[in-house]
């Protein structure tokens, strides 16, 4: 949002649910349905839709690299590393 761009108020309902303006929901590509991450801030709340092109974009970043170890193994060595790391603070 463009800081010289009006602020929209909302109201919250007695089951914490809010209207997102319409302007704002044909900017985000809010539909019906549509999820949201709600995220607390040292600002306040943050509502982050979840759109298809949101996932579009995410699409592929945990794609492992050729020939990389499979993720299990991965995940394994990183529990065993961190166990031992524990096991020496606890000294």
């Amino acid at each position: 949002m463009n800081k010289t761009e009006k602020a929209d108020t909302v109201r919250f309902t007695t089951k914490g649910q809010v209207v997102i303006p319409l302007k704002l929901r044909r900017q985000f590509n809010i539909e019906y349905g549509t999820r949201a991450i709600v995220t607390a801030t040292e600002d306040g709340i943050l509502l982050t839709p979840v759109t298809a092109e949101l996932i579009r974009r995410g699409r592929g970043i945990l794609k492992r690299k050729p020939g990389a170890k499979p993720l299990a193994e991965e995940w394994a060595e990183h529990t065993k590393r961190e166990r031992e790391l524990e096991d020496r603070h606890a000294r």
